[in-house]
C-alpha cells in the first residue's frame, strides 16, 4: 500500500494504522464494523484498550492524509464503525472495478473493452497488501482480490484470442497457466493459442500436464472444454478465431466456468426433506424469513460444533423455502469426505451461471471466510446459505447477513429425533431409556443418528441395553463402520487435527478437566476464542466458556489412546 502525492510516492510501513487503512480501503464507501476492524488490526488478540487504540489509529491516518493533501473527513465515524470515502481518482481498487465494469458495457465493441480491461490490469503493482501485517486480511482478503484480477485477465485473453492475437497473448497465458494450474480456463486458452500458432505437440503436452495434475491432486478429469479441445487437436481440426464468449456476471466480477463446462452444482426443483428432522423450529423460521424476504438477496450462516446438525438444518430449510426460488436451489460441497477443503478455484468452477428467476445457493461445509468470500460475487442476486464450524465474522461483517450458532438439541427434540428415526412405538415403549440414550449421545444429532442406526439394524436390541453399551465408551462405539461420516471419532478427529498444535493441546487440556471446572482457567483468552471459532468450545450465553459433554468425552478418549495433554500455557 502506498500514497501518491504529485511526483512523490510514499510506501506505508507495516503497522496497525496501515492494517486499519487496508481494511477500510477494501470496502470503499461502505460502513465497516468496529468488530471487523479490531480483528483486522489485532487479529485474534485485541487488547482490552483496543477500541481506544483504534480511534488513535484513525487520528494518525487523518494526520497522514492531511500531510499529503487528502481531506481528513475521508474516514468518517458512523454508528457501529467507520466508512472510507473513495473514488476513481483516489483509490486504484475503485478505478480497477470501474474499468472492469465499464469494459463490460463498452459500446465500441471488443476493441474498446480490451483497452479498458488492459488499463484495469495495469493498476496492479506486485502482490496486493504486501506491506500489510494483518494475518486476517492476508488470509481472507488477498485471495479474493486475486480472484478479481484473474477474472479480468481471463476475459482479456478471450478477447485477444478472438481477435487472432495468439502470439501476443502467449506470454500472459504461459505465466497464468503455470501459476494457477487448477484454473482450467487459462490452460484451455494456452492450448488453443499454441495449436493455432502451429505448435501442436506443445499444445498436447500442456493438456496432458494439467490432466495429470488434476488427477493426482484432486482426483478429477479436465472439464469438457479442455477435452473437446484435445480431440480437435488430435483430429487436426481447424480452430478459426471465435467470437469472444458473452460477457457475463462472471467476467464482471464473479467466478467463471471454463468455456463449455457444465457445473455439477445443479438446480434441484424438489429438495427432499431431511429424514426424521426434529427441532430447530425458531432457527428454521428465522432463516426462512430472511432468505425469502422481499427486497433482494440475503445471506445466512449456520455455524457450530462438528456433528451438531448444520448441514441437516440447511437442507431442511432449503426444502421448506424452495417454492420461493423459481431459479432453482443449488448445493455446493466445500469440503471433501476426508474433511479437507475444496480449493476456491475448483469451487468457483462448479458454481451455477446466472439464470432467470431467483436462486438459492447452499455452500455446505465452508472451512473459513477465505473460501466463501471469493464465491459471493457469483451469487449476486441469489440468496446464500452457508454452513461452517466457524462463525465467518469476516463474511457477515462485509456482506451483511445473519449467523445462527447451533447448540445441542433440547432433550425433547433429541427424543423426537430418535422416535422419528427408530419408530415412535419402539421409543415410546422405553421412554426413560430413550432419554438416557439421548444423554449418552450428548444430544448431538450426529451421535443420535448413529445410535438410531444401531437400533434399526438390531431389531432385538432394547433401547436400555443400547444406551448402556454406548455409555461404556461413547467416542469409540458411536460409529458406523461403513461410513466415516457417521463416526464420532472420525468427524471430531478431522476437526481437531485441522487445528494448530497449540490449539489441539489446549482442547485436550480442557477435556481432561472435570465438567464443573471453569474451562478458561489457565488458558489465554486468545486460545479460547480460537477454539470457539473452530466450533469446539461454546461461550455463554451469558457466562463462562462451555465444553459439550460429547466433546469432553472425545477429548478424554483421545488422551487415553493417542496423546498426552500439554501443561497449561502461562497467562
Amino acid at each position: 500500500m502506498s500514497i501518491a502525492h504529485g511526483s512523490e510516492t510514499v510506501v506505508l510501513k507495516p503497522s496497525k494504522p496501515t492494517s486499519l487503512l487496508a481494511a477500510l480501503l477494501l470496502h470503499p464507501n461502505t460502513v465497516v464494523s468496529t468488530t471487523y476492524l479490531l480483528r483486522a488490526v489485532w487479529d485474534e488478540e485485541p487488547p482490552a484498550t483496543a477500541r481506544a487504540a483504534l480511534q488513535t489509529c484513525v487520528l494518525r491516518l487523518r494526520r497522514l492524509f492531511a500531510k499529503y493533501g487528502i481531506s481528513a473527513t475521508t474516514i468518517e465515524a458512523v454508528p457501529g464503525g467507520y466508512r472510507m470515502h473513495s473514488d476513481n481518482e483516489s483509490l486504484d481498487l475503485v478505478q480497477f472495478r470501474a474499468l472492469a465494469a465499464g469494459g463490460a458495457g463498452a459500446v465500441a465493441g471488443p476493441g474498446e473493452e480490451l483497452y479498458r480491461l488492459r488499463e484495469a490490469l495495469s493498476l496492479w503493482q506486485g502482490q496486493p497488501l504486501a506491506n500489510v501485517a494483518s494475518r486476517m486480511l492476508q488470509h481472507d482478503a488477498v485471495p479474493a482480490l486475486e480472484q478479481e484480477r484473474l477474472r479480468v485477465l481471463e476475459r482479456v485473453c478471450d478477447l485477444e484470442l478472438a481477435a487472432g492475437n495468439c502470439h501476443q497473448v502467449l506470454v500472459d497465458l504461459y505465466e497464468s497457466a503455470r501459476r494457477h494450474p487448477v484454473r482450467e480456463r487459462f490452460t484451455e486458452q494456452l492450448v488453443e493459442a499454441l495449436y493455432r500458432t502451429g505448435r501442436q505437440a506443445e499444445a498436447l503436452a500442456e493438456y496432458r500436464t494439467v490432466r495429470d495434475r488434476l488427477r493426482d491432486e484432486l482426483g478429477i478429469d479436465p472439464g469438457p472444454g479442455l477435452r473437446r479441445l484435445e480431440l480437435a487437436i488430435l483430429r487436426a481440426e481447424e480452430l478459426a478465431p471465435a467470437p469472444p464468449p458473452a460477457r457475463t456476471a462472471a467476467a464482471a466480477g464473479a467466478p467463471a466456468l471454463p468455456a463449455g463446462a457444465t457445473a455439477t452444482a445443479r438446480p434441484v426443483r424438489a429438495v427432499p426433506p431431511v429424514p426424521a428432522f426434529a427441532g430447530r423450529d425458531a432457527d428454521r423460521r428465522a432463516m426462512a424469513a430472511r432468505l425469502t424476504a422481499a427486497g433482494g438477496p440475503r445471506l445466512v450462516v449456520v455455524s457450530g460444533a462438528p456433528g451438531i446438525g448444520k448441514s441437516a438444518l440447511a437442507r431442511q430449510t432449503a426444502h421448506e423455502v424452495q417454492e420461493a426460488f423459481p431459479g432453482g436451489v443449488f448445493t455446493l460441497q466445500l469440503a471433501r469426505p476426508d474433511g479437507t477443503p475444496v480449493a476456491v478455484e475448483e469451487a468457483a468452477r462448479l458454481l451455477p451461471e446466472p439464470a432467470p428467476g431467483r436462486r438459492l445457493i447452499v455452500l455446505d461445509g465452508a472451512a473459513g471466510a477465505w473460501q466463501v468470500l471469493p464465491l459471493l460475487p457469483a451469487a449476486e442476486g441469489a440468496a446464500v446459505l452457508v454452513t461452517s464450524r466457524r462463525q465467518l465474522a469476516a463474511v457477515v461483517a462485509t456482506h451483511g447477513g445473519a449467523v445462527h450458532r447451533l447448540d445441542v438439541l433440547r432433550p425433547a427434540e433429541a427424543y423426537g429425533l430418535l422416535a422419528g428415526l427408530v419408530g415412535t412405538e419402539r421409543i415410546a415403549a422405553e421412554p426413560a431409556a430413550a432419554r438416557e440414550l439421548a444423554a449418552v449421545c450428548g444430544h448431538f444429532p450426529l451421535a443420535l443418528r448413529i445410535a438410531a442406526g444401531r437400533l434399526l439394524t438390531r431389531p432385538g436390541l432394547s433401547v436400555a441395553d443400547c444406551a448402556a453399551w454406548l455409555a461404556e465408551d461413547p467416542p469409540v462405539r458411536l460409529a458406523l463402520a461403513e461410513d466415516a461420516g457417521l463416526s464420532v471419532p472420525e468427524v471430531l478427529g478431522q476437526a481437531l487435527d485441522a487445528l494448530a498444535p497449540e490449539l489441539r493441546e489446549a482442547f485436550l487440556r480442557l477435556g481432561a478437566r472435570e465438567a464443573a471446572a471453569d474451562p478458561s482457567a489457565g488458558e489465554s483468552e486468545s486460545v479460547l476464542e480460537q477454539l470457539v471459532e473452530a466450533g469446539l468450545l461454546e461461550d455463554g450465553p451469558p457466562g463462562p466458556y462451555r465444553l459439550h459433554d460429547l466433546l469432553r468425552s472425545y477429548a478424554r478418549w483421545r488422551l487415553r489412546t493417542h496423546e498426552t495433554a500439554a501443561p497449561a500455557a502461562p497467562r
